[in-house]
């Protein structure tokens, strides 16, 4: 008899008052708004139904929060883990694209362009993608055939995703971003050498997608 096949399952945290105003979060630590709750609450019904064998959250608050609702029926208590933090944007955080690009022209293009930004504490994507996907990897060998639910930031992910699909942090551009409260679904890859990769089967899945 097959053993069940392990699942992995990233979510992306639910509206903050940064992502409706379009300012770059990164690690400043802002909550969930109303939206967000209803988004998150939305979510908690579709987990309820099929739920992970663990549930960790990056530790900033909208993505605590959000993985706190959504587990509210499954009787899983919530652990965190510092590597599904955001991508630091280092003296961007907290300002909208326009004004990056009007105060650092050159290196917003760079960041345009999936270049490193120099000299701004800007986290490197491949950094991101590492530690994102490192964590993934541990977890999904940790609950061997069950299902691990990560929930995090939008950044974070789309960098994670590509790491565990190995591909090139930098120069691939063609996973779209996470909406807030949409979650994609990751396999491990089967047979030798897989090499710690997974491959992608469902993107930006809607919180009451089943």
């Amino acid at each position: 008899m097959r053993a069940p096949r392990a699942r992995l399952i990233l979510v992306r945290h639910g509206q903050t008052d940064y992502n409706r105003e379009g300012r770059l979060q990164g690690q400043v630590d802002i909550p969930l708004n109303a939206t967000g709750i209803r988004q998150a609450e939305s979510l908690a019904d579709t987990v309820a139904a099929d739920p992970p064998a663990v549930i960790v959250a990056s530790p900033l608050g909208r993505a605590l929060e959000t993985a706190r609702i959504i587990s509210r029926d499954t009787g899983l208590e919530v652990t965190t883990d510092e590597a599904f933090l955001e991508r630091g944007f280092g003296r961007w955080e907290g300002l909208k694209g326009e004004e990056i690009k009007h105060r650092w022209p050159a290196e917003h293009a760079d960041w345009r362009a999936h270049r490193p930004v120099l000299g701004l504490d800007v986290e490197d994507r491949p950094v991101v993608g590492e530690r994102v996907a490192a964590a993934c990897r541990k977890l999904v060998a940790e609950h061997n055939g069950g299902t691990v639910m990560v929930v995090a930031h939008g950044a974070a992910i789309t960098l994670g995703i590509t790491a565990l699909l190995g591909l090139d942090t930098n120069g691939f551009r063609g996973l779209a971003g996470l909406e807030n409260c949409h979650r994609s679904v990751l396999e491990p890859l089967i047979g030798e050498p897989a090499d710690g990769l997974m491959r992608l089967v469902s993107h930006n899945l809607a919180p009451d997608f089943t």
